[in-house]
């Protein structure tokens, strides 16, 4: 889209406008980054907020940028007492107070992919919900490639949403979290869904009707929407004077699984596309994911043999049920992204004989009770960790599961090696978040990697 309109769309919606509009971008992290680019690139007047005193991108900002307003080490009421629009980043709470009362007192908030929205005409993909999404975003992607599109994948997974716009794409795929989500009014996806809803980031939103509702923000619009039947806040949240498209591993739905002659088939309506076992994933969450991707497919009208080929040929994610090693007939299992119960329960269903589970963390205000049931059938024993280690195992006490609590993560993975034996799974899969001990989930990750394979030796 030429510049000129993408600033007439920005005034026509959010007032925002290169001579008068005053824009504190809040929070200097690769999304803050992002928009300063964009923000710069369209000639708007705008200063950086960070409450830490050097944000981990600020270097490259004062390269870039060296005349642009920057403020650090906590929140100066005066910047945001000046701003007309505020673009805070999905990293910060919007109810900050100082946030609230910039609100109050007339600023506006716009969300990074409504800068993005206003900015494209291609179709785009939404894919939201509590587990999932990205590894549905990478299928989605890799199958618009393999279709010959120009596609271009990012949002809350890898490349921030107005990073993509210099790609010159004819599509976007777009991961969204539901702190983007909450901020966002302007998007209108051609095809969008929210896979499931399972309990996450409570800390931040009141409850789980509040989070839901962030998560539906992503049907806004006209598109297509394609809905899991298998999760009944997400079937609730079907309009009934829309285009829809179903998923289901457990029912009847538009893409569902079937057995043909003793294999199970992905399938569209009575159509086999694939069988499930040439889908080189483990566990059945994937199933759905790779029904949801096919649903999304077809809806931006991408062909089936495309679909099927890229999904025949998908590895998976990094950390994301991601096999370390095998070792003395013992298989570890790195499921560093299941950072909620949700993805934790899919990935334990995954199984049929049971295993041992490292988890704990930052529960997030979860109630840990939810997992106990899946514990109890397919948990063999569970060694905990981190800052709710504690809570976790009194959640669990009543399991007749053998419990353990280590540490840190090397503790954790020597008191799994001691206890597996030559068949078994050992599962890092910690329905937490990773900040109490570690940078992030791939931190995490990595370092249960290591530990790992320094068994080997």
């Amino acid at each position: 889209m030429e510049k000129q309109n993408i600033i007439a769309n920005l005034n026509k919606h959010f007032g925002l406008d290169p001579a008068s509009s005053k824009i504190l971008v809040v929070g200097l992290g690769s999304t803050g980054m992002s928009v300063a680019q964009y923000l710069l690139q369209l000639d708007f007047k705008f200063a950086i907020i960070d409450s830490r005193a050097k944000p981990p991108l600020m270097d490259e900002f004062m390269e870039q940028m060296p005349d642009t307003p920057i403020f650090t080490g906590g929140f100066d009421d005066h910047a945001f007492k000046v701003a007309t629009h505020l673009v805070v980043s999905p990293g910060l709470s919007l109810h900050e107070k100082v946030i609230i009362k910039a609100v109050a007192n007339g600023s506006k908030i716009v969300s990074d992919i409504d800068l993005f929205a206003c900015s494209v005409t291609e179709p785009i993909v939404a894919i939201t919900g509590s587990n999932g999404k990205s590894t549905v975003t990478t299928m989605v992607g890799d199958m618009a490639k393999v279709a010959g599109r120009r596609v271009s994948v990012g949002g809350n997974l890898g490349v921030p949403a107005l990073d993509l716009l210099d790609q010159k794409a004819d599509l976007y795929v777009l991961e969204l979290s539901s702190f983007q989500l909450e901020r966002t009014s302007m998007l209108n996806a051609a095809a969008a869904t929210v896979l499931n809803v399972t309990a996450d980031h409570l800390d931040r939103h009141a409850d789980m009707a509040q989070y839901a509702r962030e998560k539906q923000q992503v049907f806004r619009g006209n598109g297509v929407m394609v809905i899991n039947l298998d999760d009944p806040t997400v079937v609730a949240m079907k309009e009934s004077d829309r285009e829809t498209l179903t998923f289901s591993i457990k029912t009847a739905a538009d893409y569902h699984l079937k057995s043909i002659d003793g294999n199970e088939y992905l399938m569209r309506d009575d159509l086999a596309l694939m069988p499930l076992q040439a889908l080189p994933l483990e566990g059945r969450h994937n199933a759905a994911n790779a029904l949801a991707a096919l649903a999304l497919g077809t809806a931006i009208g991408l062909d089936d043999d495309s679909m099927c080929r890229a999904l025949k040929k998908f590895k998976g994610l990094e950390h994301r049920m991601q096999r370390v090693a095998e070792i003395r007939g013992v298989n570890w299992i790195n499921d560093s992204k299941a950072t909620n119960i949700g993805a934790c329960v899919a990935a334990l269903d995954g199984y049929e004989r049971k295993v041992i589970l490292i988890a704990g963390g930052d529960a997030k205000g979860a109630d840990m009770n939810e997992l106990a049931p899946t514990i109890i059938e397919k948990a063999k024993s569970v060694v905990l960790m981190g800052k709710d280690g504690a809570l976790i195992m009194q959640a669990l006490e009543n399991c007749n599961v053998p419990l353990y609590l280590a540490s840190n993560i090397n503790e954790a993975v020597q008191i799994a090696a001691r206890l597996a034996v030559s068949g078994d799974s050992v599962l890092l899969s910690p329905a937490c978040a990773s900040t109490d001990q570690f940078k992030n989930y791939q931190d995490r990750g990595n370092k249960f990697t290591k530990a790992v394979l320094a068994l080997a030796s």
